[in-house]
């Protein structure tokens, strides 16, 4: 079995909803072989709590004006570390970066398939290691730390 048409139109959708607020690591991965309750995870995440709400906020404002998907769930909007929008076809995760690598959601599901991503969220890859280290040296001092 794999992720519906459905699922991935609403993954699609999502996840350049997500690289356009500038979200960090969107990947996405049909789970729908070993999970019955959804057919894919999208995940991304953001150094702040205000841009992991400003992420959600934007996913769900797109999904419902343009495909007419409201979430049947959105948990964790209270501290904003890890919100979660259920759809039921996809489950979001949108994590504070500590939390992202804390609980390493990836290497539960990486022998799912990943889902093919729009080329602005592929390029979100390592933008959380690369803002680590640019506020690694900001707070060191070192050159190469301003913004």
């Amino acid at each position: 079995m794999t992720a519906t048409d459905r699922s991935h139109e609403l993954i699609t959708a999502a996840a350049q909803a997500a690289a356009d607020k500038l979200a960090h690591d969107v990947i996405a991965y049909d789970v729908s072989d070993v999970l019955s309750i959804t057919d894919a995870f999208l995940l991304a995440s953001a150094p702040n709590d205000r841009q992991v709400k400003s992420i959600v906020d934007e996913i769900e404002e797109r999904l419902q004006k343009e495909l007419g998907a409201k979430p049947v769930r959105r948990e964790g909007d209270r501290e904003a570390r890890w919100i979660l929008l259920d759809y039921v076809d996809i489950v979001v995760h949108v994590q504070h970066s500590e939390e992202r690598v804390f609980y390493a959601l990836e290497r539960l599901w990486k022998d799912c398939p990943e889902i093919e991503l729009p080329a602005d969220a592929k390029a979100t890859r390592g933008k959380a290691a690369e803002h680590a280290r640019l506020q690694a040296a900001e707070d060191s001092g070192e050159p190469g730390g301003d913004w």
